[in-house]
């Protein structure tokens, strides 16, 4: 079994590096198809939505992904990625604002380590399966420049895992070690924490930095290339704070050991002194 299988279902699924929101993918082609007409597949599909429909995913109060079979948006994790639609709807509007409408998450795919999401994979993968294997992202006017962008990102992304990796090894030693001082006070307990603690801070600062460049990158590369195809992004704001304010804690951590050290010291002086004038007199 998969170490990162026995997380709880849901957990922390709000804590998304990169939202990707795809509720009006198409919509571009399907205001173009209205009044074009032609042998393509999609185009067929399009034309053949009932005008109720057609109504509705003009004014915004339906999701064109739902009818190609797709979910409205995909939020992207370190370990994994997951889906759902968005509630009570897609599209802000009079009705509902943008801060009323959440994600009901249906799916997450299996966590791993070193994941990478890919969305063009699985995109065409939910319309093979939703019977729409005649439909290609090509056809949808995919940009080849967001997978581009992302693609560059990938490495990034596998190396800020890695350095999570050992920011909490090295802040679960750290704690072990806190532990054993409560017992063995003195500089050397607390020089070794100076050092784990600062090695977890080091590791989780650059990861969180590496994190914070993935999600600011990819958002700059589907928003800029997206909107051909009507799809956006939204950089995971919750996990960047989650990700600095833990980096904060793991550089408090050091600087209260550094104290601790540093008060040691002079209280092993001043005992000295009292001492040495002690004997003097």
């Amino acid at each position: 079994m998969r170490p990162f299988a026995l997380l709880p279902k849901g957990f922390m699924d709000d804590y998304h590096i990169v939202l990707l929101n795809t509720s009006r993918i198409g919509s571009s082609i399907f205001n173009t198809s209205s009044t074009h007409s032609g042998d393509n597949v999609f185009t067929t599909f399009i034309h053949n939505i009932t005008d109720g429909i057609e109504n509705e995913l003009s004014s915004g109060f339906n999701s064109l992904a739902k009818q190609l079979g797709v979910h409205d948006c995909y939020s992207a994790h370190i370990l994994d990625y997951c889906e759902g639609f968005f509630s009570p709807t897609p599209v802000p509007n009079a009705t509902f604002s943008v801060g009323k409408i959440t994600m009901n998450v249906t799916k997450c795919s299996n966590r791993t380590a070193l994941y990478h999401f890919d969305p063009t994979q699985t995109l065409q993968r939910e319309l093979n399966n939703s019977g729409h294997s005649d439909i290609s992202l090509t056809d949808l006017h995919w940009p080849s420049a967001v997978d581009n962008g992302l693609a560059a990102l990938r490495v990034a992304q596998r190396v800020a895992f890695v350095l999570y990796c050992i920011a909490i090894g090295m802040s679960s030693f750290a704690l072990l070690i806190s532990l054993i001082s409560v017992f063995l006070a003195g500089r050397l307990s607390a020089s070794i924490n100076i050092l784990v603690s600062f090695l977890a801070f080091l590791a989780i600062g650059l990861a969180s930095a590496i994190t914070t460049v993935v999600a600011v990158k990819a958002e700059h590369a589907i928003n800029n290339h997206g909107a051909v195809v009507s799809i956006s992004a939204s950089k995971g704001i919750k996990f960047l704070i989650l990700t600095w304010v833990a980096t904060g804690l793991t550089l408090s951590s050091a600087l209260v050991w550094y104290g601790e050290c540093v008060i040691g010291r002079r209280k092993a002086s001043k005992d000295l002194t009292s001492y040495t004038g002690g004997a003097v007199e």
